[in-house]
Formats: C-alpha cells, sequence, structure tokens
C-alpha cells in the first residue's frame, strides 16, 4: 500500500509549497512558493530534507492529518501552534509537540494542528517529502491557476497525500534554538518604480504612519489599513512587470504589499519595494498585525541580503539534538502508566 497521509481536517487555507516556480513570470505564471522560506527552510533541514523541498504550509488554523505509513519523521516550524500526536483519531487528548523540531510518528497515529499563534504560517516537511509531481519545475499550489500541489488546489478532507518513504530513517530527533522569526520594528523599503506619482508630503506620510494588516489579506498581498496615501497623477499606469515585495496603490489610496502569489503585471503605481531580507517576516504577519515602513538604498539592500543569506546558511549550527531520555519520557507519558491515585492519609 501507498504510504500516504490522510487529511481528516484541512484547516483554514493548507497548501503545497515549496521555493517557488522560478522563470515563468514572463508567460504570466506566478513566482509562488512559502510565504515564510526561512520557517520552510528549517522545517525540511530539520526532516532531513533539501532546503526547499515541497512541504505543508498552513495559514491561522492548521490541518488534522493520520500518518498512513509504517513511520514517518515529521518537522515544524514557523509560528506558534498547539500541536497534539494522538494514539488514533478517536482520541481526545496527546502528546504536545512544540514547533521547530522534529518527531517521529507511528502508523495510525494523529497530527493535530490548532489555531497559530504570533504569526500567520506554520510549515510541516516529513522526510523524504511527497511523492508529487512538480509543475513547471515545482510543487507550490497555485490555486488561482489551479496547478501544481496536490490537484492545484487548497487541501481538503479525505485527501491522501503520497509520501515518497514507508519509513523514517534510524537517527536522533532534533530542535533548532535562537532562530528569531519575530518581525522587524520597520520593513525597510526601496523607493519606487513609481514614487513620482506621489508628492514628498505623501511620501512622508507613508513612511511616518502605522498601517494594520487587513483581514481582506491572502497569499496575493497583504492589504493594509491607515492613511490614505494622494496620489499626484492620478491611479492609473501602463501596466509593467510587478516584483515581490512591490507596494502598490490603488484608487482609494490604501497600500498592498505584493507577496508570493502575486500577478506578474499591474497597472496602479508602486510607491515603494520591500527588500527581500525583510519580505519572509512580511510573510508571517497575521491579520491585525501593526507594521511602519522605513527607507533604505539599493546598497544596503544588498548588505542585508547578504546578512540574511548568512543566516540562512547558519540554520545547521542552530540543530540541538533531543536527549534520547525526553523521548523516551513522551513515550511513557503517552502509555499512560498510572491508572489512578490513592491517597494514603486518607
Amino acid at each position: 500500500m501507498k504510504p500516504t497521509l490522510r487529511i481528516i481536517f484541512p484547516g483554514l487555507f493548507t497548501t503545497i509549497q515549496d521555493a517557488g516556480r522560478y522563470g515563468f513570470q514572463r508567460l504570466g505564471v506566478s513566482l509562488g512558493g512559502a510565504l515564510d522560506p526561512v520557517s520552510l527552510r528549517a522545517a525540511n533541514l530539520l526532516a532531513g530534507n533539501p532546503a526547499c523541498a515541497g512541504a505543508i504550509e498552513a495559514l491561522y488554523v492548521g490541518p488534522t492529518f493520520a500518518v498512513e505509513a509504517d513511520d514517518a519523521r515529521i518537522a515544524f516550524a514557523g509560528a506558534d501552534a498547539a500541536i497534539e500526536l494522538l494514539a488514533s483519531a478517536d482520541a481526545v487528548h496527546g502528546e504536545r509537540i512544540t514547533p521547530m523540531q522534529s518527531v517521529r510518528v507511528r502508523r495510525g497515529q494523529v497530527v493535530r494542528i490548532g489555531s497559530l499563534k504570533n504569526g500567520a504560517s506554520l510549515y510541516m516537511a516529513i522526510e523524504g517529502g511527497f511523492d508529487i509531481e512538480p509543475v513547471l519545475g515545482s510543487v507550490s499550489t497555485d490555486c488561482r491557476g489551479k496547478m501544481g500541489g496536490w490537484k492545484g488546489r487548497t487541501l481538503a478532507a479525505n485527501d491522501l497525500l503520497p509520501l515518497s518513504r514507508a519509513l523514517a530513517t534510524e537517527r536522533d530527533e532534533y530542535r533548532i534554538e535562537g532562530l528569531d522569526l519575530s518581525p522587524p520594528q520597520r520593513f525597510r523599503t526601496v523607493l519606487g518604480p513609481q514614487n513620482d506619482y506621489f508628492s514628498e508630503t505623501a511620501i512622508e506620510g507613508f513612511f511616518a504612519s502605522e498601517y494594520t494588516v487587513s483581514a481582506e489579506s491572502n497569499r496575493m498581498g497583504l492589504r493594509l489599513d491607515g492613511p490614505p496615501l494622494q496620489h499626484s497623477h492620478g491611479f492609473n499606469i501602463v501596466s509593467d512587470a510587478i516584483a515581490t515585495g512591490s507596494i502598490q496603490v490603488p484608487g482609494g489610496g490604501q497600500p498592498i504589499v505584493l507577496l508570493a502569489d502575486h500577478q506578474t503585471t499591474g497597472g496602479y503605481p508602486k510607491i515603494a519595494t520591500v527588500i527581500s531580507a525583510d519580505l519572509p517576516a512580511m510573510g508571517r504577519l497575521p491579520i491585525g498585525a501593526k507594521i511602519r515602513f522605513a527607507p533604505t538604498t539599493v546598497d544596503e539592500a544588498a548588505r542585508a541580503r547578504r546578512a540574511f543569506n548568512a543566516t540562512l546558511e547558519s540554520l545547521p549550527g542552530k540543530m540541538v539534538r533531543i536527549a534520547p531520555s525526553a523521548a523516551i519520557a513522551a513515550q511513557l507519558v503517552e502509555c499512560n502508566l498510572i491508572s489512578g491515585v490513592h491517597d494514603a492519609a486518607a
């Protein structure tokens, strides 16, 4: 029988994502990929996969799934969440698992991921990855294009996700310590490419204002609520190419930060662009988050990117082996060896 993960409850918006679908934007195909590539990389590292392998991305509320393989190694990274390992689908309570660690799961056990806290996205990688055919070189889900991932859509109840491995390798479990996923105090941006469509007063107001992430946000873009920005030369331009992180301002004056699933061209002026080093943190922001922007230069953005790359390369050094005694203790708790307690004094 093919090893699979059986989806019991799909969560709010759960998809398969990897590093993205590069090289096809000229054909109108979005880049896509993980909103938070840092957490994707961390989860894959813990699972023993290549850094950009396909993993499950859960937004706001995580899925519940059963392991239908002899056993599997699963790792979690990203937002905080109540993650439980249950003995079966009928169990009410189970062993709690914290993000930023790997765990070995046996056949028939169920993983239940609740609401996410302190972030919008959580990544779950499985050792060996999913046995899913890439589309244009990627297994990322493009829901608008209905391609990639699992049947080109979000996961649904009773989906059977095929796994590449039926057994986990014999090795210790690990956690990652010291990885800071908190957002910056201000997101750094480079002005343009259409900052000339805004007055100096509007640009100063943009950098002086605080914005709130709107409930209308999605994988295409973060819609922000705040003081509206006034256009100097109208809000329609000849459509041009869009870079991830571009901040476009439609007629209503409320900025939109374009994220992984953004359209490839757009016809609204773009006041600034979030630098690539700050984009993963932008992808973690939950609804209601308060954010500010700061101007920077292209040279400073390049230096920030080099520092960001160094952080990614340092991830293996943050891996800490989980002591075998801790794993044994967890197994003993799961076995429920104590059936009751008597008060001798009574």
